[in-house]
């Protein structure tokens, strides 16, 4: 289990560790986040954006123990 919540936490950081060097460069934003921001549209593409983050971690966490389970049993 402290093996998994390790792999967990790896997988984070490394999925955040792109945005660190993104956040230095926030003053040239594309002017199609501006009309989906001033639709009131940017909270749909960031809610469907983390739904489907969220399932995949979810899918990849269960494949994991799935495949954790068949090798206990050999």
């Amino acid at each position: 289990m402290q093996k998994m919540k390790h792999k967990i936490s790896l997988l984070l950081a490394s999925l955040l560790l792109p945005f660190i060097g993104l956040a230095q460069e926030m003053s040239s934003e594309p002017q199609m986040a501006d009309a989906f921001r001033s639709d009131g549209k940017i909270y749909v593409v960031i809610a469907v954006i983390s739904i489907v983050f969220i399932c995949l971690i979810g899918y990849l966490i269960y494949i994991d123990m799935k495949l954790k389970k068949l090798e206990n049993r050999k």
